[in-house]
């Protein structure tokens, strides 16, 4: 059994699966889009081993014009996973709303955003068909919507709860001031506010840490996404060019990846590291960062090695202007 994490009324695995990757055309993996079976191959064998959070979004799909692809292959590898009964009531599928996607805009920059009440409670309604709910066990705010005070757009996210369709929320993409307004204005885990923060971190991007920092304080579940360095960097650490994690793994006999993983767990009491993966092995090796435990002086060191000059994520520059 994996090590597991609290996740507001929820425990689960202390590492999801990130399922993104299994709907973006991919130089690395091509084909994979459009091959259901090995995109579903992937989610059988995180279940398999013990996942028992899935991450997903209604934006995560390989054209503009199929919204929901990412969707449909998560409920279709969950409800044909052959776990038992006990088995699948454990298992947390997550979703995200509030991105949309510009006609032939095949990435997140060529998308909109929108945050009105009508927009989320329409994009609920078809995630939770989509994915075969009568209730989304969590659901995320994608991104804020400049367009929008975040005033407003917090209280259509926590109507949601009431619209009947989502049973938590969270939160993704947010500075430290946006966290602690949802916090005062929706409460915390315990009060039934805000469970989960979802924001990029990695040994190559470390922006916004002080949200992590209010995670740790309130018990909030902090899922980085892109743990590994996503497409971005992922290869480059698992190459040595990026901090010192590969060398440190050589060392224990793990793979960079999996260390990074340790170094995610190890760091943060209330971090769920969500790796992608488009192959089973992947996230296999994601897992074995559960078992690799690390010191004090060896989190240091790996610390003191990452990049401190990395530019803000270009497609978060207008979240960090937006005030809460």
């Amino acid at each position: 059994m994996l090590k597991t994490r609290a996740l507001g009324p929820y425990n689960v695995s202390a590492v999801g699966l990130g399922c993104m990757h299994l709907s973006f055309p991919s130089d690395r993996h091509p084909g994979l889009t459009d091959d259901l079976d090995r995109g579903i191959a992937v989610i059988h064998a995180a279940l398999d081993a013990g996942v028992t959070l899935l991450d997903t979004a209604d934006i995560y799909a390989p054209s503009w014009n199929t919204m929901g692809h990412n969707e449909r292959v998560v409920s279709q590898g969950f409800h044909t996973w052959n776990g038992t009964s006990e088995q699948k009531a454990k298992v947390i599928l997550t979703t995200k709303a509030g991105i949309t996607r510009a006609k032939d805009g095949t990435a997140f920059g060529e998308s909109g955003r929108n945050s009105s009440k009508h927009y989320l409670y329409r994009a609920v309604e078809a995630s939770a068909s989509r994915m075969g709910l009568s209730k989304i066990p969590l659901w995320q705010h994608h991104r804020t919507d400049p367009a929008i005070s975040y005033e407003e757009q917090f209280d259509n996210v926590m109507g949601l709860k009431e619209h009947g369709l989502v049973a938590e929320i969270g939160l993704s993409n947010v500075t430290a001031e946006m966290l602690r307004h949802a916090i005062k204005a929706g409460g915390t885990p315990q009060q039934g506010g805000i469970i989960s923060v979802q924001n990029e971190y990695s040994p190559n991007y470390q922006h916004w840490a002080d949200v992590i920092d209010i995670c740790t304080e309130y018990g909030i579940a902090y899922l980085p996404w892109s743990p590994i360095g996503g497409a971005r960097s992922v290869q480059k650490i698992g190459a040595g060019e990026i901090g010192g994690f590969k060398t440190m793994a050589d060392e224990k006999g793990v793979s960079p990846y999996a260390l990074t993983i340790a170094w995610h767990l190890a760091k943060f009491p209330t971090s769920i590291p969500i790796p992608g993966a488009s192959k089973a092995s992947s996230i296999l090796d994601s897992l074995e960062g559960l078992k690799i435990e690390l010191t004090a002086a060896e989190i240091a060191t790996l610390d003191a090695s990452c990049p401190t000059d990395i530019p803000l994520n270009p497609e978060l520059i207008d979240i960090a202007k937006l005030k809460g």
